[in-house]
């Protein structure tokens, strides 16, 4: 995604303020209700440690990306980059240096479905949201340089941690 080191932060109480201001701005902008504006990603999750960069997902009925969203998010300091090697989530970033990442999904599809389903399993399991800082940190450490083999490397850690959450849900 970016050339810079993976670098991790102490968890900030100031994420969720940063998120609910974006939730708004995004909301008034675009009518969005409320819940269609998730805090998703480490920021969202008190006590983990986690690069810096609030990951807002935005989940619409249909997913469609016309010029009319791209420039209002553009007006707002958002980059455009497509699907970004994951179909059917619309990716956006801003700032620099980056203070967001933006999701744009189908609500209730899979890319949001997993994202709320991993947030919610680590806000309920505090001795997972450990375990899952303490990786994050040794790979941090061993891919300080490569965020493509740092975000690989944890793939394992969140596809067991959505089974359990399934099961937790009583999800099949």
């Amino acid at each position: 995604m970016e050339d810079r080191e993976v670098e991790l932060a102490p968890y900030d109480p100031a994420w969720p303020q940063g998120f609910a201001a974006e939730r708004k701005t995004l909301s008034e902008r675009f009518g969005l209700a409320p819940d269609a504006v998730q805090h998703v990603g480490s920021t969202a999750v008190p006590g983990l440690a986690a690069k810096p960069i609030i990951d807002v997902m935005v989940g619409v009925p249909r997913l469609a990306v016309d010029p009319e969203l791209i420039d209002g998010l553009k007006a707002l300091g958002y980059e455009y980059f497509g699907e970004f090697g994951i179909p059917g989530r619309h990716f956006f970033r801003k700032g620099h240096p980056r203070t967001h990442h933006l999701h744009w999904v189908e609500q209730g599809g899979d890319f949001w479905s997993k994202q709320v389903l991993f947030r919610d399993y680590l806000l309920a399991h505090p001795d997972t949201v450990a375990g899952y800082e303490r990786l994050k940190r040794e790979l941090a450490q061993r891919f300080r340089a490569d965020r493509a083999g740092y975000t690989r490397s944890k793939s394992a850690f969140v596809e067991d941690i959505l089974v359990k959450a399934r099961r937790w849900r009583g999800e099949s």
